[in-house]
């Protein structure tokens, strides 16, 4: 059996190719948000069973009682047609129209010396003109003219009886089930109804769940969120019950944590003082000198923690123009005696926290500037997403490199990830910033040469 079963392997996978292939179709097809899919499942059942009751409703019912009701009709006309041809000795056959009008509720006249008009056009779909087509011919056999659409409540049927023609006008009700149209304008305008009902009814319990989505967006890229509260079913209420207790926790954490490095950073710097002041004190000597440079590493790696554990969790986000962020960014690398040069496009106008996103271009600015000669910068602002690559000429780095530089701490042989302060800091946080922004950075091979450094957040 093992052996059949993996010789019929390859056949089985090549005949559900043409399945998959089909199934992939339909899911790149399909809507991709959760409202749109909910009313796909609410309306296709009922589309589906409204389908299958008309059509065994036209197959059966209305078929069958329309070509009742037209037999019964054409028996009728049948027996007029017998009585012309038996008792022809009335010439305006007065008698037999009466009785037509009285007893079977038939219009009839008959016109000498007369031919059946041209045949007409028959109706794409017409159940009444193919059961009359062939009930006449079955019961009567004669040649005939119909006329199912031309009047509105009327159906026309003429029979040529030799040099005569028998002109009969009958009611439509009598030859077709006209009940069956208000039966199906019935069904669909009640599911018309119910389905405006479903469709408002969902709309308000997928509402809470975007809602949720939102304010889960906006509080990982560091928006407020204070109108959010939790709406919908049980269960939706508990997840936006659990996202503010996790939010509450999350800025309860990052209250302390600034708390304390406020603390540490105070105490450090109390002490880095001193050390500044007892040196100012002592004599200029190269020992001196060297104790002092020394402070000064100091102070700036502590700087540099600092800033990569404290991350600026505070600031707001505002409405800032990218383009002339990147200019001011160039500008304070040209100051220091770099050649940079900028360009954008698309809307300039993104919300962010600019004082940290103008520190993470900063960083990877002059993680360029250190190696290469010169720099470019190039932002766009398209299809709901701000794009910054920011470009050197110098010799790059490994693909097999080029995610560990973003640890921290993490140098290279060239130090290629050394922020101002030589700590190892600025890509990492570079990238943090990014992604506080729900974006991130990525490194990749400049167009001329070089090292590209892309920031990519949604805007």
């Amino acid at each position: 059996m093992r052996r059949w079963a993996r010789r019929a392997e390859p056949v089985v996978d090549a005949a559900l190719v043409p399945y998959r292939f089909i199934g992939r179709r339909l899911a790149a097809a399909m809507p991709k948000g959760l409202y749109a899919r909910a009313l796909i499942i609410i309306i296709t059942p009922i589309v589906i069973l409204q389908s299958v009751v008309a059509f065994v409703f036209m197959e059966r019912h209305w078929q069958t009682v329309t070509q009742r009701l037209s037999a019964a009709t054409v028996r009728d006309i049948a027996a007029i047609v017998e009585l012309i041809d038996t008792y022809p000795a009335d010439p305006n056959f007065t008698q037999i129209i009466r009785i037509a009008q009285d007893r079977l509720g038939l219009t009839i006249s008959v016109i000498p010396n007369e031919t059946l008009p041209p045949a007409a056009p028959k109706p794409f779909f017409s159940l009444l003109d193919n059961a009359l087509s062939l009930e006449i011919g079955r019961q009567i056999n004669k040649p005939f003219w119909i006329d199912t659409v031309g009047r509105s409540n009327l159906v026309e049927i003429r029979i040529q009886l030799g040099d005569k023609v028998l002109r009969v006008l009958a009611r439509r009700s009598q030859t077709y089930a006209s009940n069956s149209e208000i039966f199906i304008f019935w069904m669909v305008g009640t599911s018309l109804v119910l389905l405006t009902i479903a469709i408002a009814f969902l709309r308000n319990q997928i509402r809470p769940i975007q809602q949720l989505a939102d304010a889960a967006e906006d509080f990982g890229m560091g928006r407020e969120t204070t109108e959010f509260n939790p709406r919908g079913a049980r269960e939706v209420r508990r997840a936006s019950a659990a996202f503010m207790e996790m939010r509450h926790r999350i800025e309860r954490q990052m209250e302390q944590r600034t708390t304390m490095l406020a603390g540490v950073s105070h105490d450090l710097r109390t002490v880095l003082t001193r050390f500044r002041l007892q040196l100012a004190l002592l004599k200029e000597t190269p020992d001196v000198r060297a104790m002092r440079r020394d402070v000064d590493d100091m102070q700036r790696m502590l700087e540099g923690y600092l800033a990569f554990a404290r991350d600026d969790a505070d600031e707001p986000t505002a409405a800032t123009n990218i383009g002339a962020l990147l200019a001011e960014v160039a500008d304070n690398a040209r100051r220091v005696g770099h050649d940079v040069s900028q360009d954008f496009r698309g809307d300039p106008i993104v919300s962010i926290r600019p004082n940290d996103f103008k520190r993470c271009l900063s960083n990877l600015v002059m993680n360029a500037c250190r190696h290469g000669e010169h720099i470019e910068l190039h932002g766009v602002h398209t299809d709901g997403w701000l794009i910054i690559h920011v470009d050197d000429d110098g010799q790059g780095i490994d693909e097999t490199e080029r995610e560990a530089v973003f640890r921290p701490f993490y140098r290279l042989d060239e130090a290629r990830n050394l922020d101002d302060s030589g700590t190892g800091l600025g890509l990492p946080i570079a990238r943090d910033i990014a992604r506080f922004h729900g974006g991130d950075v990525t490194l990749s091979d400049a167009p001329g040469g070089g090292l590209r450094a892309t920031v990519r957040i949604p805007a």
